[in-house]
């Protein structure tokens, strides 16, 4: 064996401790919660008006899926599966919804949090963070009145009818 081929590994190993710091340096830090305020709960007719605008998209597109609505605190108020969803999806759904309010931000600032790596990988600690699109919180007149979860279709699929269920009452 040569020397340079006995110090290879150990330049390799070097290199990659000087890179890591770098690395972690270019992250950006997670961002603190919005500070948007807690509403009234929202109401079950509000929620079957979110509901139904969420089905509305997720039939148009031939998405199967499980909808989620909860109040402030995360407590399921509405959920409607369409035929044919698979029974993964509800609980997904409400873990989804429960994240968006509870956390008063939508789950794909997790997943994207998660996708960067190195801090964001805290991420997966945090209890009841859901890291994957499809959660988004119901806003009306600036004030958080619950959240919406959608689980069935690809994450983009669940975070568009889910952005539309939660628009339907802003």
């Amino acid at each position: 064996m040569t020397i340079r081929q006995m110090l290879r590994p150990l330049l390799n190993g070097l290199m990659l401790c000087l890179a890591i710091p770098l690395m972690v340096e270019a992250q950006e830090e997670f961002a603190a919660p919005p500070q948007i305020p807690y509403g009234r709960p929202i109401s079950l007719s509000d929620a079957k008006i979110v509901t139904a605008a969420a089905v509305e998209v997720a039939k148009e597109n031939g998405w199967l899926m499980a909808i989620a609505i909860v109040d402030t605190g995360g407590h399921l108020v509405y959920f409607e599966k369409l035929d044919g969803t698979q029974t993964g999806s509800v609980e997904v759904a409400i873990d989804k919804a429960r994240s968006a309010a509870l956390f008063r931000r939508p789950t794909k600032v997790f997943e994207d949090g998660v996708a960067q790596g190195g801090q964001g990988i805290r991420l997966l600690n945090l209890r009841g963070a859901v890291p994957l699109d499809g959660g988004i919180p119901i806003i009306v007149g600036g004030e958080l009145i619950g959240g919406i979860g959608m689980s069935g279709g690809s994450g983009e699929q669940d975070g568009i009818a889910a952005r539309a269920g939660a628009a339907a009452v802003e």
